[in-house]
């Protein structure tokens, strides 16, 4: 497996060694000691969650406070998209830096968002099936949601045209309105 780091700390890029013969192809999804191996994290993941998305849908920026922040472990089953992890760590040194990544079914690679950042992701094919690990539960109270295009954090997104958001989404707020100390 080889593992690339960002100048955003805690955030990596898990790509798998996959082994292919004329049947298809295998790799390990996950490997507990693998994972620990390159993060130095003991992790327990308690949700999975999948989510299918048209060309053009954006989702996030999102996350969660305390006591239910999340990691996450993100991967295209489907499809590509544009994945984007927005480091809202208080007290961190790239405080509002933001890293994005494409990640298709093709490449197989997977991105670990860790707690204290929001996460994005723009659809770029025809559709996207998603899949996400958590490492705590989805709670509805202490999600937050930052503006897909606050000009703080000023993610350079791909093909913007068209895009699609939730009403949820549209109504996120600029950071300049969020509480980031209550990380």
């Amino acid at each position: 497996m080889k593992v690339t780091n960002f100048l955003i700390d805690d955030v990596l890029l898990f790509e798998p060694n996959i082994h292919i013969d004329d049947r298809g192809y295998f790799y390990e999804n996950f490997n507990k000691k693998s994972f620990h191996k390159n993060t130095g994290i003991e992790i327990e993941f308690v949700q999975e969650n999948q989510s299918f998305s048209k060309k053009n849908v954006l989702r996030g920026l999102h996350y969660q406070i305390p006591p239910f922040e999340q990691g996450k472990l993100i991967k295209v089953l489907e499809g590509s998209i544009f994945d984007v992890a927005v480091d809202i760590r208080k007290n961190s040194k790239t405080f509002m830096k933001w890293i994005g990544e494409e990640l298709s079914a093709e490449n197989h690679k997977q991105l670990w968002i860790p707690p204290g950042f929001a996460h994005g992701f723009l659809v770029l094919s025809n559709n996207a099936c998603v899949s996400y690990k958590t490492t705590n539960f989805y709670s509805p109270k202490h999600e937050r949601s930052i503006i897909w295009n606050d000009s703080k954090i000023n993610i350079n997104w791909p093909n913007i045209s068209n895009i699609k958001l939730s009403s949820k989404d549209m109504s996120a707020l600029k950071t300049d309105s969020l509480d980031f100390s209550e990380l």
